[in-house]
């Protein structure tokens, strides 16, 4: 199981279901509380296999990347701006 807050681009958990199958991982379930379809998108071409649940889907990416409407910044949320 790997469980990230939101699914924006998919690049980290790209990356990430890329080291759990070449540890040998096969049976891989994806964790988050939102996504944006380009981060589905990402996760199906790097893991065909894998599962996924979310609590929502949200409409798209910004020219920022970030999740719209989204829930702002993770990492501000948990630990506060910089």
């Amino acid at each position: 199981m790997v469980l990230d807050p939101m699914l924006a681009t998919g690049g980290s958990m790209a990356h990430t279901v890329g080291l759990l199958h070449r540890r040998g991982a096969d049976d891989i379930t994806v964790l988050c509380v939102v996504a944006a379809p380009e981060g589905i998108v990402a996760l199906e071409k790097a893991a065909p296999n894998a599962r996924l649940f979310t609590a929502a889907i949200d409409d798209r990416l910004n020219e920022a990347a970030y999740i719209v409407p989204g829930l702002g910044d993770a990492g501000d949320r948990q630990f506060g701006p910089r």
